[in-house]
């Protein structure tokens, strides 16, 4: 269940990046409030999970789940660039995840 729960927080996290954008420089009122609840329900679910995980290993899968959907929805929304580089990038961080995943079974 932690690691669920730490899955979660980091797609909260995703919200909270890609939030900061449409707040246009903490400019509009709307997106502002849905970025702020998106960050306080990461951090909360975060912590939640460090519970039962070790703390370089949650926040590792956070941190890595939130940048590599943070990369896709920034290619997807925002037309940034998806070159060879970027997606290589975006799969190390994700053998990253894997791999702490993996340690924490033995």
């Amino acid at each position: 269940m932690a690691w669920l729960t730490l899955i979660v927080a980091g797609l909260f996290e995703v919200g909270w990046a890609i939030g900061l954008k449409y707040t246009d420089g903490f400019s509009r009122p709307w997106p502002i409030v849905w970025t702020a609840l998106a960050m306080l329900v990461s951090v909360v679910l975060l912590g939640i999970a460090m519970k039962s995980l070790p703390v370089g290993t949650a926040y590792s899968v956070w941190v890595g789940v939130g940048a590599i959907g943070t990369v896709i929805l920034g290619i997807v929304l925002f037309g940034e660039p998806a070159n060879a580089a970027r997606l290589f990038s975006v799969l190390l961080i994700l053998a990253g995840i894997v791999g702490l995943k993996l340690s924490s079974i033995a």
